[in-house]
C-alpha cells in the first residue's frame, strides 16, 4: 500500500510539473506566495519576473461569543472566509504555481490545530485546481533574505523592500505578513528546482 501512495504521490507531482511547463510556453505565469495564519494570512501574487501583481492580507478573529455559536463553529466559520479568499485569488489571477511558508511548532492544543487547519488549507487548494505546491521554512526564508536564521519584522520589511517593489499598507500586522510572505517567495526563487528550469 505504502507503495502504491509513493507512486500516486509521484504521478500528481509529474502531472502537475508538466501542466506548468505547458503553460510557461504559452504565457508568463503567476505565483501564489504565502505566509499562512488564522489571524493575518500575508500572501502575494508575483508573475514569474518578480514583478508584484497584488499583495494582501487575510484577516479573521473569533467571533463565538458575539455570534453565540460553539467555537469550533466558529473556528470552521473562519476557514471558510479564507478559503473563499483565496479561491477568488487564484481564479482571478490565473495561479499557476503556489508557495508557501510550513507552519510549525505551538505551544498550545488549540495552536496546533490552528497549524494543522492553515496548513490543510492550502494544501487542499493546490489539490483541487492541480496546482505544484512547494513549502519552506520560516528559517529558510530569514536565512537566504538576511543570512540568519532568526530576524526581527522590521528587518524582514527592511530586506524585502530592497528586493521586491511593494505596495505597503502601512498597517503594521498586514505589513509584516506580506513581508514574511514575499521572504519565502525569495528563497524558493533560488531553491526551487521547478522555478529555476521554467525560469530559463
Amino acid at each position: 500500500m505504502l507503495k502504491f501512495t509513493n507512486n500516486l504521490f509521484y504521478i500528481k507531482l509529474m502531472y502537475k510539473f508538466e501542466l506548468l511547463i505547458f503553460n510557461r510556453m504559452y504565457e508568463d505565469y503567476n505565483i501564489l506566495t504565502n505566509d499562512p495564519s488564522m489571524t493575518a494570512w500575508g500572501w502575494a501574487v508575483l508573475t514569474s519576473k518578480r514583478k508584484i501583481l497584488e499583495s494582501g492580507c487575510i484577516k479573521t478573529a473569533p467571533e463565538q461569543k458575539k455570534r453565540r455559536i460553539r467555537k469550533g463553529d466558529d473556528t470552521v466559520r473562519r476557514a471558510s472566509e479564507i478559503i473563499d479568499y483565496l479561491k477568488t485569488i487564484i481564479l482571478h489571477y490565473n495561479i499557476k504555481f503556489i508557495i508557501s511558508e510550513l507552519p510549525h511548532g505551538s505551544q498550545n492544543a488549540s495552536a496546533a490545530v490552528m497549524i494543522g487547519l492553515v496548513t490543510g488549507i492550502i494544501q487542499t487548494l493546490a489539490d483541487v485546481y492541480n496546482l505544484p505546491i512547494e513549502w519552506y521554512s520560516e528559517g529558510d526564508s530569514k536565512k537566504y533574505l538576511l543570512g540568519k536564521l532568526s530576524a526581527t519584522k522590521q528587518e524582514t520589511i527592511n530586506a524585502i523592500d530592497k528586493l521586491y517593489e511593494v505596495d505597503w499598507k502601512g498597517v503594521k500586522y498586514m505589513d509584516e505578513a506580506i513581508a514574511d510572505s514575499l521572504a519565502i517567495h525569495n528563497v524558493a526563487m533560488q531553491e526551487s528546482s521547478i522555478l529555476r528550469f521554467v525560469n530559463k
